[in-house]
């Protein structure tokens, strides 16, 4: 009951007061038990709205990124996903009932290097990136589309993309706080 309590919480004082308003948004963000995906010390706070500690080294994202990612993403019942899980397996959960399938793969699996790839209509990056490498971004289908926090100059913004000519064009939508993978960082070269 103290849950459920919390997550009633998290929609009415995060995300409807952010704007986020879509039924099945909120329907899914009220159904996932948030703090099933979070280590057990941190239970308490699963519903803060704040990222968690994983035990494996990175965070889940606070409350309102995955419910701006899902608005923005509106992904459809015909939608075959790729879920790019910083380890939590949350996003995950919240988009399956909403698409035909889900796959999910690890960040550093996500730019590595393979010649057999399956393509899907929507990719959700569950974190902030630098580039879509391209190893990311020919898993994209022609008209796909992908959902990512994209980060700048140390700010995160939560962005959309699609292909454009020969590379996945992302359109910044929103500045909020979404902790970066590193996997996707640039390479670092000098500069003046």
């Amino acid at each position: 009951m103290e849950f459920q309590t919390a997550r009633r919480s998290m929609i009415d004082s995060q995300l409807r007061t952010s704007g986020v308003n879509e039924d099945f948004v909120l329907e899914r963000m009220g159904t996932v038990p948030r703090e099933d995906f979070v280590p057990a010390a941190s239970r308490g706070v699963a519903y803060n709205d704040r990222s968690i500690p994983l035990d494996n080294g990175r965070r889940l994202a606070a409350p309102l990124f995955y419910a701006m990612a899902l608005a923005e993403a509106r992904p459809q019942r015909d939608d075959s996903v790729l879920v790019v899980d910083a380890g939590s397996g949350y996003l995950v959960e919240l988009v399956k009932p909403l698409v035909s399938s889900v796959d999910a793969i690890a960040p550093e699996d996500a730019v590595a290097k393979s010649r057999k790839r399956k393509t899907y209509s929507l990719i959700l990056v569950d974190g902030a990136i630098e580039q879509v490498p391209p190893e990311l971004a020919r898993r994209l289908d022609e008209n796909g589309r992908i959902v990512t926090g994209i980060a700048k100059d140390s700010v995160t913004r939560l962005a959309i993309g699609r292909w454009s000519t020969e590379d996945v064009a992302l359109l910044p939508l929103a500045e909020i706080g979404i902790p970066r993978l590193a996997e996707f960082d640039k390479p670092k070269a000098w500069s003046f």
